[in-house]
């Protein structure tokens, strides 16, 4: 596909995730893009954008302008009428976590009109765990992986569980970090909204290709004990959706290329599309938390 002809193809798309947070701490969603976008920026008290898995420097056929896709989403999101109070990236920035990679992903989400907080994915810790994307983006206030911020009465977690893998390539959070974690929520009353993010999804959605984190049942006991928790992660390149109790799990499509569905094949690689078929792939979602106990989720596909 021809570089002109790309963008006009996923200018369609909205490529990024809107989430609004309500005065009941409930979280409801939809694709950057999506006309309802503009809807929730503007109805909430609070909203913010998540992108994942931008994977600058990837140039392999199942997407060759992972460059220009990272540039469509920026544009969205400065286009939102209402300002979002920040943008998170989760992770998987670069794609072989070099400089040159961080440096354009850096000049690149520079162009954002409100502040950025990343994470780091497992393509950015290739060989020095994650130093130079430290030193690319230079988080604050980051202890042991651990970050945390408070917006209009929510409470914010980024959690770090890239850096070592558990047996079967699962992430892992470590004991020092659930030991911070634990001390800093011990201080954030049962009502306190929540709203964790990762890269590497946070329960057991499919441990065969190491989508799943090691140690996350020592988070999840953790988490349990509050009404309102949305973890928000990447790393599968895909939307699927699970809930236990009171958490409920949203991973994201990637802006870069797709992956296939857990199980289909004998590994995660990215899958080439047909031409017509990206936009499927690349469409928006929308989730709607009608109740505590009930989520009403529509996926739209964009051909």
């Amino acid at each position: 596909m021809q570089r002109r002809k790309f963008i006009e193809h996923v200018g369609w798309t909205g490529l990024g995730i809107v989430w609004a947070v309500g005065g009941n701490g409930l979280l409801t969603a939809c694709q950057v893009g999506d006309q309802n976008a503009q809807k929730l920026s503007t109805a909430s008290p609070l909203s913010f954008v998540q992108i994942s898995d931008t994977h600058i420097g990837f140039k392999k056929p199942a997407n060759e302008h992972v460059t220009d896709t990272l540039q469509k989403a920026i544009d969205a999101i400065n286009a939102l009428p209402t300002p979002p109070a920040f943008v998170i990236h989760t992770g998987d920035i670069s794609h072989l976590s070099k400089p040159e990679e961080f440096d354009l992903a850096k000049q690149l989400l520079s162009q954002l009109k409100v502040p950025l907080f990343t994470l780091p994915g497992e393509h950015d810790t290739i060989g020095d765990r994650g130093k130079a994307y430290e030193e690319a983006f230079n988080r604050k206030d980051v202890k042991e992986g651990l970050q945390v911020w408070d917006r209009a009465g929510v409470h914010f977690v980024s959690l770090t569980n890239v850096l070592d893998f558990g047996a079967t390539g699962t992430g892992k959070l470590g004991e020092a970090q659930l030991d911070l974690l634990s001390k800093d929520l011990a201080a954030q009353k049962q009502d306190t909204p929540l709203v964790v993010f990762s890269h590497i999804p946070l329960y057991d959605l499919y441990p065969k290709w190491g989508w799943a984190t090691a140690d996350s049942a020592k988070l999840l006991s953790l988490l349990s004990r509050f009404v309102s928790v949305t973890v928000l992660t990447g790393h599968i390149h895909q939307v699927i959706e699970h809930s236990e109790g009171n958490i409920r799990f949203h991973t994201a499509a990637a802006t870069a290329y797709p992956l296939p569905p857990p199980g289909h094949g004998d590994q995660p690689a990215p899958v080439k599309l047909p031409e017509n078929n990206l936009l499927a792939v690349l469409g928006f979602r929308t989730v709607e938390v009608i109740s505590d106990k009930d989520t009403r989720v529509d996926q739209h596909a964009l051909l």
